[in-house]
């Protein structure tokens, strides 16, 4: 029978959204802030039914896969020829400082070496839903706002890759199994070869009719089916829905709205996603997390401002915009948790504080990142 509480629910959800869409609006505060905090509010209140709490894995790859089709999207080879320099010097400096920064500090700490490289290599990871969001709320397309959803796309990538090599690593020091590193590096390449074989085909057969709803079906289609495949076959639905979106942005030469039918169709899933997000949120996990906890939030946030701006000066973005991008850049989501959990299997022995530190970590930047991002889109105008 049908729940009729959990249809009320999503009924509440989505004018809770449309009410801090436009609360975003006429404030300073991000829409993802307002969203996560109502969530956090709901489920600390015991207010989501668990009809809709379950439905949580679902909604959180389905959008992010959207999401992950946008960032592919901005991909264009006339964006990676204007910024390409920019995007990839500052997304590659960030991803080093983060990993230095964050292992050393935590070492001078007393962290083990191990434990330290593999909480560094998860800090790599941001939040590129929370990102692009925001961006596009704040209303700022510039040069500044098309790198920044430059590194975005690039980010995880680079993440993944030095997460699964640092966790090989942290695996063979501990005297562990390394498959899970493998397992991660096949999360990687299999991903590739996904994007490619759905991408190929969407961008020669996608776009075709008529404007409006049949292009509406084509965009979802695209983006339920990369999430599924990647799901059965274990690879990153992130990076699978970013090849995707930049095939058929750069190889469907007929297509005139392919991703503006995705922005019309992903705002409703991001609603309910980050509405979730926020009820698992449990703030007892930053007071729990102590200074080791205090430790890695701030070495994070100084390594990324530190590695944004090295980046900025490498490839000689103009003064005023250098210290902006870390800033930018400093959401953290469900990708680091991914990891972490990935990281306690192959490490047991220090599974409760790699999944705790982590956690106390997202909600730290989950909840303060979009706040820095919005200051800093506004800041660059």
């Amino acid at each position: 029978m049908t729940d009729p509480y959990a249809l009320l629910t999503l009924g509440v959800l989505f004018s809770v959204g449309l009410a801090a869409d436009q609360l975003g609006r006429r404030t300073r505060v991000p829409r993802v802030t307002l969203l996560l905090v109502c969530g956090l509010a709901a489920g600390t209140m015991g207010l989501l039914p668990d009809r809709v709490a379950e439905l949580t894995d679902t909604v959180t790859i389905t959008a992010l896969t959207l999401v992950a089709l946008l960032l592919g999207g901005s991909l264009k080879l006339e964006t990676l020829k204007a910024h390409g320099v920019e995007i990839i010097a500052i997304s590659l400096a960030i991803v080093i400082a983060t990993l230095l920064i964050v292992t050393v500090g935590l070492i001078l700490i007393g962290v083990d070496f191990a434990l330290a490289l593999v909480l560094a290599s998860i800090a790599t990871a941001t939040a590129p839903a929370a990102t692009l969001d925001v961006i596009k709320q704040s209303g700022v397309k510039n040069r500044f706002t098309d790198i920044v959803i430059g590194i975005v796309a690039l980010d995880d990538a680079w993440g993944l890759f030095v997460f699964s090599f640092c966790l090989a690593i942290a695996s063979q020091m501990a005297g562990e199994d390394g498959t899970v590193g493998i397992a991660v590096s096949w999360e990687l390449s299999g991903a590739l070869l996904l994007g490619i074989f759905i991408g190929l085909p969407a961008a020669s057969l996608t776009g075709r009719i008529e404007e409006g709803e049949p292009l509406q079906v084509e965009a979802l289609a695209i983006g339920f089916l990369t999430a599924g495949l990647a799901v059965w076959f274990g690879v990153s639905f992130l990076l699978a829905g970013m090849v995707v979106g930049a095939l058929i942005v750069n190889l469907a030469s007929h297509h005139t709205r392919a991703f503006h039918e995705i922005e019309h169709v992903q705002w409703p899933f991001m609603i309910v996603f980050f509405i979730l997000a926020g009820a698992a949120l449990e703030l007892a996990t930053l007071k729990d997390a102590g200074i080791i906890g205090g430790a890695l939030i701030a070495l994070r946030a100084i390594a990324r401002v530190l590695g944004g701006w090295l980046g900025a000066v490498i490839s000689g973005v103009p003064r005023a915009e250098r210290a902006l991008y870390g800033i930018a850049l400093l959401p953290q989501a469900g990708v680091a948790i991914g990891m972490a959990l990935l990281a306690g299997q192959a490490l047991p022995m220090w599974e409760e504080q790699i999944i705790g530190l982590t956690i106390g970590a997202t909600v730290f930047f989950e909840l303060t990142g979009p706040i820095a991002t919005l200051w800093a889109a506004r800041r660059s105008v």
